[in-house]
């Protein structure tokens, strides 16, 4: 997904995804976008880009990777990205599916593997991570080895410590889930609208998004599994939202543990 504008990175006006992993006069001119990365990472098969902001730049970075794109003319949130590309995934003969986030962009490819080995005992899988600090980030509401549902941060930071305490592993945003059971419940999830306020343009308007998170609970509520599968190295789901995650992203690629360097 590269469709949002990055509000938080406030000295990059284009689309995050076209930010540099190696760095060249400064740390937003560069080589190795983001999401050469991660294309390059993901397991073989059709790929879809869900595009909006910066879409012609993306678009032109990413040609010689023979994908397909889909735009998301309103942008209306993670889930609003994924109902975009319906007809897409509709079309496309491959499953499982990987959904990700494209300013996330140190996966690795065995990572993407694990979740891909983990679909075949659920229905839908769910990449997570155990950082130092789970603040603002939705949890995992798991029982017996499924996940019930995701809690947003601004539910569960309201919630009782004990509760707080039961939940420890973060969700990173990423999923892997079997095509047919998606598209079954795209309709499911278009039916769940929230109303978010939002800062745009200087100004606070209170907008309609839909979450892929969810899914989750869709899923387990119509009897489908959702498991989970934890990645070892809390790096590779960083998102980058600012500056400082951007040089602290750059530092990581370096390592050459990430993909190409």
């Amino acid at each position: 997904m590269a469709a949002g504008r990055g509000s938080r990175m406030k000295n990059h006006l284009g689309n995050k995804t076209l930010l540099p992993l190696i760095p060249g006069p400064t740390e937003f001119q560069g080589q190795r976008p983001f999401i050469h990365n991660i294309l390059e990472n993901l397991p073989k098969g059709p790929k879809c880009i869900v595009v909006h902001h910066g879409k012609d730049q993306v678009i032109e970075a990413t040609l010689h990777f023979n994908v397909s794109y889909c735009e998301q003319k309103t942008l209306d949130g993670t889930g609003g990205a994924l109902l975009a590309c319906r007809s897409f995934l509709q079309q496309i003969d491959c499953d499982p599916i990987i959904i990700t986030m494209g300013d996330v962009p140190l996966v690795k490819r065995q990572t993407y593997s694990n979740l891909f080995t983990k679909l075949k005992t659920y229905n839908m899988v769910v990449l997570g991570f155990c950082p130092e600090k789970k603040r603002q980030y939705g949890l995992l509401d798991t029982s017996e080895g499924f996940v019930k549902r995701v809690v947003e941060w601004k539910y569960w930071k309201d919630m009782p410590k004990h509760f707080q305490e039961k939940l420890d592993i973060c969700n990173s945003g990423i999923y892997a889930v079997r095509r047919n059971d998606l598209l079954q419940h795209l309709d499911d999830l278009a039916l769940t609208p929230h109303k978010v306020e939002k800062v745009i343009h200087g100004e606070t308007r209170v907008i309609r998004e839909y979450f892929i998170t969810d899914l989750v609970e869709i899923f387990s509520q119509n009897g489908k599994t959702v498991g989970y599968e934890v990645v070892e190295d809390p790096n590779e789901v960083m998102g980058v939202d600012d500056t400082e995650a951007l040089i602290r992203a750059q530092e990581l690629y370096k390592s050459g543990k990430y993909g190409k360097t």
